[in-house]
């Protein structure tokens, strides 16, 4: 062990000592690498990072959730039967309160009805583009309802279809700026709605109007106090929210086709007139898109790297030509090709792990830069992929110099 140590200590000083000798030529080699490096890094981590803040953004869906609608998530092709699903029937506020009573297998299960493009106002201040929204009671057990002030719904007031309403960050600061909008009133489609609460500001995302800042929330009776809605107006959605594993949610699916059928009447023999769409198919097709954008991106970076392991190899050919006497003198006072194999192959690792550094570095650099449309967090993954890829380049770079310089005859070099 001690021996193997001394011979690692003495390659690193051969190449430290090589790499100061010609410090300009050291550093224009480690150029190519960091580059390479800071390009590879750079990609994954702007990747990771835009697949996190979308996925953050898609938080309004909820999570283990699954939603009974007319049409299904997924999309076939150019042949698409959009004719047969619009001719599915609206799910109803009857079917909502039989699946409330009598799934087994939901932690909560709540009706939406939401139009868009509201106008919300407030004595002379209005604001537009508001989503408005139905729902019932258990809407917070399937969705995250975060109140800053205020409270929620209660169930009285659901019941009751009460003109109550919660609000987001964006229309309290429009409606009554510097004041407490909890307590006071505003109109929707001339009526008006006591305001009970007001969610916490979640700031924009990629998606728009699905931010909970410019949502305007009522009971959904009181909604339908202005639309129709059911199997002759607006088609309701209902969501239920599965235990937290994923057997947990394949139960509930299962029973709710099963209560679903059996409430509207289908035969074994007849189709399900319904679309159950699980939330899961967004979060894999985030996966499988943003594995494609980081294959092509590792696949681009590459080509920098490659450049800088060229420009490796390069160098460590001329440093084996500069150090052929210096090699003939060490195999004659007894040095194993071994360890001339080792020196050089050394010396080329630790020239690309120091480009490597840097690069990782100057990407970390980046990450601290406070960012308005995409905050970048590099990972430790991404940074011991930075690092193991620098590795492997110096390897590869160095090989076939060390490999011939450890072959070379004593005589032959010490003449040269």
């Amino acid at each position: 062990m001690i021996f193997v140590l001394r011979q690692i200590y003495e390659s690193f000083r051969f190449a430290m000592q090589a790499l100061r000798s010609n410090l300009t030529r050291t550093i224009l080699s480690l150029l190519g690498v960091t580059v390479g490096i800071f390009a590879i890094v750079a990609v994954f981590t702007i990747v990771d990072s835009l697949e996190r803040s979308i996925r953050e953004d898609m938080s309004f869906i909820g999570t283990n959730v699954i939603y009974i609608q007319k049409f299904p998530w997924s999309f076939d092709g150019p042949d698409y039967p959009w004719w047969k699903y619009n001719r599915r029937p609206n799910n109803s506020i009857d079917e909502f309160k039989f699946l409330e009573k009598n799934t087994s297998h939901a932690q909560g299960v709540t009706l939406l009805v939401q139009r868009g493009n509201g106008v919300v106002k407030h004595k002379s201040n209005s604001i537009s583009n508001v989503l408005v929204q139905g729902v019932s009671f258990q809407y917070a057990q399937v969705r995250e309802v975060n109140i800053a002030s205020g409270r929620y719904f209660s169930p009285q007031e659901i019941e009751r279809a009460r003109a109550v309403a919660i609000i987001g960050a964006d229309l309290a600061e429009s409606l009554f700026p510097g004041q407490d909008p909890v307590g006071k009133s505003v109109s929707y489609k001339g009526l008006r709605f006591a305001v009970v609460g007001v969610m916490q500001k979640e700031g924009a995302n990629i998606f728009g109007d699905t931010s909970n800042d410019i949502r305007f929330i009522v009971p959904y009776g009181a909604m339908a106090k202005i639309y129709a809605f059911g199997r002759r107006g607006i088609s309701p959605t209902i969501a239920l929210k599965g235990r937290d594993d994923d057997a947990g949610l394949v139960k509930l699916e299962n029973e709710v086709r099963g209560l679903l059928r059996a409430k509207r009447g289908l035969k074994p023999t007849q189709e399900d007139d319904f679309a159950i769409n699980r939330t899961e198919f967004f979060a894999d097709a985030i996966t499988s898109l943003f594995g494609v954008i980081s294959f092509a991106g590792g696949i681009i970076g590459s080509f920098s790297i490659l450049v800088g392991g060229f420009g490796i190899a390069n160098i460590m050919f001329v440093s084996v030509k500069e150090r052929t006497n210096l090699i003939g003198i060490q195999k004659s006072l007894g040095a194993q090709d071994y360890f001339i194999l080792g020196q050089f192959l050394f010396e080329a690792v630790l020239l690309s792990l120091i480009g490597g550094v840097v690069g990782v570095a100057m990407v970390w650099g980046l990450t601290l830069i406070p960012q308005d449309i995409l905050s970048l967090n590099m990972s430790e993954r991404n940074m011991m992929i930075g690092l193991l890829v620098a590795v492997v380049v110096g390897v590869l770079s160095g090989v076939a110099p060390a490999w011939i310089a450890a072959r070379l005859d004593p005589v032959e070099a010490i003449r040269s």
